[in-house]
């Protein structure tokens, strides 16, 4: 099979077009949690973002020539970006960023290629159990999901199925109103009642990630190439710009 083809049963590898669209759905997720609370399709936009960022973590260890120094990258990160997430998300010192999350989901891969004294059994589970016990951005689920990605890397159909079935599992809070269920599933049809029921009550904040789905199986190739220094600067800048105009207004 020609590299062609292989690369057509794979999902997305354009991540330099990836980390734009992360970091611009991030942004308004931010926007939305600062200036705009109330105004849910922020949030629902900001949904999008952190299945990429998953996603662009195992492309990063995938083409590192080093995952010593990848590693350290974002371990640095998570530091200087800690004082930023408290700032303008109103975090104490011990409830950690995402930053945090997406360390500890690389190092969980790590473990799995490096396969020292089994660690491609212990590392992911020390990973997650980390991520359960203390407070941080999407916890041990996002770690799971990490490493999930991970195991099915190489194909389009494996990542959708993941991907659905994730995100229907992970919820977090029913978005539709209860009068508008209730005003949808009035017509007095009970099977029609039902399955309107069972269908608008899988409508929940976090489950809206499966929306950044699409843009991890088409394959773009838009030959956009990011200087590696932009999308690490970009998670604390952009926090550090946010809470100053929160001061300014």
């Amino acid at each position: 099979m020609n590299q062609a083809a292989v690369q057509g049963k794979q999902p997305n590898r354009d991540q330099s077009l990836l980390k734009i669209v992360a970091i611009l759905t991030m942004l308004v997720d931010h926007v939305g949690v600062i200036f705009f609370p109330g105004v849910l399709w922020l949030r629902v936009i900001g949904r999008i973002a952190f299945p990429l960022f998953c996603w662009g973590i195992v492309l990063g260890v995938e083409r590192t020539s080093s995952w010593q120094r990848y590693g350290l990258r974002l371990l640095l990160l998570a530091i200087v970006s800690q004082p930023a997430y408290m700032l303008a998300l109103n975090h104490s010192w011990n409830q950690f960023s995402v930053i945090v999350t997406l360390l500890l989901g690389f190092l969980a891969i790590v473990g799995i290629q490096q396969k020292w004294h089994y660690s491609h059994i212990w590392a992911p589970v020390v990973c997650v159990f980390v991520a359960a016990g203390f407070q941080m951005d999407y916890g041990w689920r996002g770690v799971l999901l990490i490493i999930l990605m991970y195991l099915v890397k190489d194909s389009k159909g494996g990542l959708a199925a993941l991907m659905v079935a994730f995100c229907l599992y992970w919820g977090g809070g029913q978005i539709l109103p209860y009068g508008f269920i209730q005003g949808v599933t009035g017509t007095g049809i009970q099977p029609f009642n039902q399955a309107m029921r069972e269908m608008l009550s899988l409508v929940r904040m976090q489950s809206l990630a499966i929306l950044s789905l699409p843009l991890m199986l088409v394959n773009t190739n838009s030959g956009i190439r990011l200087p590696k220094w932009f999308s690490y600067l970009a998670y604390p800048l952009h926090l550090m710009a946010l809470w100053l105009l929160s001061r300014i207004l």
